[in-house]
């Protein structure tokens, strides 16, 4: 099992549309993957549960990876959230 925290960085946190990619992402991938946000954990694979966990934009969450390719899942996952999940995001300066 791997784990990670990443910030969210849409501006409008994880909505519809960027939850949906996410869920794409995760749905390719052979690993048991969880999200949790500190008040929820639930299946990235899952659009309803992953809306459900109202994610917003400067949240941490924690991403776990668990299956064979656990490594290679977790850094597709991290890669994703951190490109914006297709939104036009503003760099911190």
């Amino acid at each position: 099992m791997v784990e990670q925290k990443v910030e969210i960085i849409n501006p409008s946190g994880l909505h519809m549309r960027p939850a949906n990619i996410l869920a794409q992402v995760a749905g390719r991938c052979t690993s048991d993957i969880t999200i949790s946000n500190g008040k929820r954990t639930v299946n990235p694979k899952s659009l309803l549960l992953l809306m459900s966990a109202a994610i917003t934009c400067g949240s941490e969450v924690t991403v776990t990876c668990s299956g064979p390719d656990e490594i290679a899942d977790l850094k597709t996952i991290v890669d994703a959230i951190q490109s914006g999940l297709g939104e036009m995001v503003q760099e911190k300066f």
